[in-house]
């Protein structure tokens, strides 16, 4: 009886509160009303506010129509034997310009308007620089032990091989895609980088869906993808330092990549490895992981302001981080939330650039397919020569130029930058797109008539490795 009691009376005295407020707020809107502004205040901020506040429905509209299409397609791809990643990427071209800006125009300007593109590309390059810093994560130093030899010179030929060939087809391309403008120096080294390309994050899972993660050619495989993803990173970077430096500025760039490249090597390698060490089994503090990234963002700045890009910095401070501590694993199961939320928005900003129809008429879609074909020649033919340089037979050499011809969602990176350059046209770019997707989907497949079900049969029980801990990220 005493708690229904005690129940009206708290019921009756908030009612009374409520009321009151009420009540005293009329009061004091009553006597408001009789004032006025100061003069000369005339509001400047609803203009602003509004068109904020529209552009954040359509990024947030775009973010979640290139998530939903993406997993979707992704789990389509995942059936068809294929890297989900292909499928976000797909998902991010249908949604662009190539396909629903031609069927249902409005459709896309209403997801996709111009205006959203310089936010959506501020939130793909955030992104891109955190996956690239879990890329660097990943990288482990210990895989190279025993087989240094071999690595080195298998990642560095189909690194030279490629760009190469990539080089002298800038010749024939340069006068027909080339952007007004740009000298043929720096549109050959751009193309020859991008033909380098090998997708280290995309690889390990494929290695890992096929059961050859632990397997002597998939560790090969994966050590060459990251020796030459590390390589292809810092010509990437003496690269972007070309194009952006002028006369005398080209020499105080290189002199600063090379002090950053100590600097972080020398100086911060040891600062994180005191930082990362504690008894194992123990989980990093708050105050670790947010002195890990921060340095990452300042690491980033500092390429970015010397002039060889943010993803540079990014990548390397990851690289510097040992691969094995509890701050790493703990950086890349938290890295899952950008994989998912973040780079949706590189996708959808990539599919804004790509325009398929770019490509027309019979050159056009030979061109393409040159690419395609100079692209392929170069990674497999140059992991094939060293790979039985280095005494490996053919059938695994081929395995292993096969594999080593994945591009993936780094060459994609690649390409934007090379973009936002003006180092490459828009045709170009979604040549060089195309051929990414074609490389990477034609990897499984190839790989399956080539090896087979190589990690689950009899004839490489001895081949098999002590288990690693390997990426197996969908990305």
């Amino acid at each position: 009886m005493s708690s229904s009691r005690g129940q009206v009376w708290a019921t009756a005295a908030y009612a009374t509160m409520v009321l009151a407020a009420v009540a005293l707020f009329l009061l004091i809107r009553s006597y408001g009303e009789s004032l006025s502004p100061p003069a000369g205040s005339a509001s400047s901020v609803a203009g602003p506010a509004a068109a904020t506040s529209e552009i954040l429905r359509h990024l947030l509209l775009a973010l979640t129509a290139v998530i939903v299409a993406g997993r979707c397609l992704g789990s389509l791809f995942r059936l068809l034997g294929q890297p989900p990643v292909i499928g976000e990427v797909v998902a991010g071209i249908l949604l662009g310009p190539s396909l629903l800006g031609r069927i249902a125009p409005d459709a896309y300007l209403f997801i996709l308007p111009p205006e959203i593109a310089p936010f959506l590309g501020v939130l793909a390059q955030l992104g891109v620089i955190i996956y690239m810093f879990l890329v660097g994560l990943e990288l482990n130093p210990d895989q190279l032990r025993g087989q240094v030899h071999a690595t080195v010179a298998i990642s560095h030929a189909s690194i030279v091989l490629p760009f190469i060939l990539g080089s002298a087809l800038a010749l024939y391309l340069y006068p027909i895609l080339a952007p007004a403008g740009v000298p043929f120096t720096h549109f050959a080294l751009f193309l020859g980088i991008a033909m380098s390309i090998t997708a280290f994050p995309v690889l390990a899972r494929i290695l890992s869906d096929q059961g050859m993660a632990t397997s002597r050619l998939g560790v090969l495989a994966l050590t060459c993808a990251a020796v030459d993803d590390a390589t292809a990173w810092c010509l990437l970077a003496f690269v972007v330092g070309v194009v952006n430096a002028t006369g005398g500025n080209a020499l105080t760039v290189a002199i600063l990549t090379l002090a950053f490249i100590a600097a972080m090597f020398l100086a911060v390698r040891p600062l994180f490895r005191r930082l990362v060490a504690s008894p194992a089994g123990t989980r990093p503090t708050r105050g670790a992981i947010a002195i890990a990234l921060i340095a990452m963002l300042v690491s980033a700045l500092a390429t970015e302001v010397i002039g060889i890009h943010a993803i540079f910095g990014a990548f390397l401070l990851g690289a510097v981080i040992p691969h094995d501590s509890a701050l790493a694993r703990s950086l890349r199961q938290s890295g899952e939330l950008v994989i998912v939320l973040l780079l949706p928005a590189f996708f959808a900003f990539t599919g804004m650039r790509t325009e398929i129809g770019l490509v027309s008429g019979l050159q056009g879609w030979l061109i393409c397919a040159l690419i395609v074909s100079v692209a392929t020649a170069g990674k497999f033919g140059g992991t094939v020569v060293a790979a039985r340089a280095t005494g490996m037979d053919w059938r695994h050499a081929a395995g292993l130029g096969i594999l080593m011809n994945t591009r993936g969602l780094m060459e994609l990176i690649v390409l934007n930058v090379g973009l936002d350059l003006g180092v490459i046209s828009p045709t170009l770019f979604t040549m060089m797109v195309l051929m990414a997707l074609v490389t990477t989907i034609a990897t499984t497949p190839i790989l399956r008539m080539l090896i087979g079900h190589e990690g689950q049969t009899p004839e490489l029980a001895s081949m098999v490795l002590p288990d690693r801990q390997v990426v197996a990220r969908t990305q």
